[in-house]
């Protein structure tokens, strides 16, 4: 049988995209300097005796986001989320391309339809299976990532008049 990992169990999230870093977890722990068994140890769910450090739970993703490693940010994510807190990334001002305001509320109205449209689909018959959670988890993320973008272009935009 295989495994599923959940995107919103913050351990599962962090052994996902540790797999996905190019090289895998061999490369992982080569560039962080450990063993690849002791790393592998502390990723998998199934070993409760060995847990990464926060320090190192902070260095993978680091390594995984500087890799190109796709939703490399996501155990961050899982992890707020099981604390009720959500974060979104805050584009720095040098990456804010100069488009008009209005092309960015339609990307974030487009984003909160993809919300209700994932939640919508998920309700259809009566349960919200950890499937379609994490998929409204993820378009969640989009939406909050397309606020934050919104808000950098009108800070930005205020920095300049």
């Amino acid at each position: 049988m295989t495994r599923r990992y959940s995107d919103m169990n913050q351990h599962d999230a962090l052994y996902k995209v540790a797999r996905a870093y190019p090289g895998g977890v061999e490369a992982l722990a080569l560039k962080m300097e450990i063993s690849a068994n002791v790393l592998r140890n502390k990723l998998a769910p199934g070993i409760a005796s060995h847990y990464p450090s926060f320090e190192e739970v902070s260095e993978i993703i680091e390594l995984c986001h500087a890799a190109g490693v796709k939703d490399a940010l996501l155990p961050l994510h899982a992890l707020l989320g099981r604390h009720g807190m959500a974060a979104f990334l805050v584009p720095e001002p040098a990456h804010v391309s100069d488009d008009d305001l209005s092309q960015t509320v339609c990307r974030v109205m487009s984003q909160v339809g993809s919300v209700a449209e994932a939640v919508s689909g998920a309700l259809m018959d009566g349960v919200i299976t950890s499937v379609e959670a994490d998929l409204i988890e993820r378009e969640f993320q989009g939406a909050l990532t397309a606020l934050g973008e919104w808000r950098a272009r009108i800070r930005l935009r205020t920095l300049r008049d």
